[in-house]
């Protein structure tokens, strides 16, 4: 069974693609809508949509209260190849580089065998021993992306 968490990624990201690319919500009527804390609705919007996952959240206060949801749309390849790889940086969290990566697969940049051959790469087991885990998944990650996205 699906956790609401992921019904209600789920919803908001269709959402997203039946509009203009730009969503406008109130937190309460969704809360209402899946019967749950508005707590949980930020939970999703927090950890779900990240600017490293393609989106940009704004909130706004007043008249009622909404958020907005936006997709990040890169004006070319080279633009978003530059934004991923400033965003990874000298050392990036396994959790992290699973982020960037869902957000590739999301894009349609990587297939879904890419993106589990990439995150088997990447993990804490196949680094093993290493001094600075985090700046080496960076590392092969960089090297992965400017491949695939260039």
């Amino acid at each position: 069974m699906a956790r609401l968490s992921d019904i209600i990624e789920e919803f908001i990201k269709r959402m997203l693609k039946e509009g203009d690319e730009e969503l406008q919500i109130q937190r309460n009527e969704l809360a209402d809508y899946f019967s749950c804390a508005p707590s949980q609705i930020n939970y999703v919007l927090t950890t779900r949509f990240t600017y490293d996952k393609g989106y940009i959240i704004e909130s706004r206060r007043g008249g009622g209260g909404y958020i907005v949801i936006r997709k990040v749309n890169f004006p070319n390849s080279k633009t978003r190849a530059q934004k991923i790889m400033e965003w990874i940086g000298n050392g990036i969290t396994y959790h992290n580089s699973l982020a960037v990566l869902e957000s590739l697969f999301d894009s349609e940049l990587i297939t879904h065998r890419e993106l589990e051959i990439i995150k088997l790469t990447l993990n804490e087991r196949t680094l093993g021993e290493v001094d600075n885990k985090n700046k080496l998944r960076a590392d092969i990650l960089k090297a992965i992306l400017s491949v695939i996205l260039s």
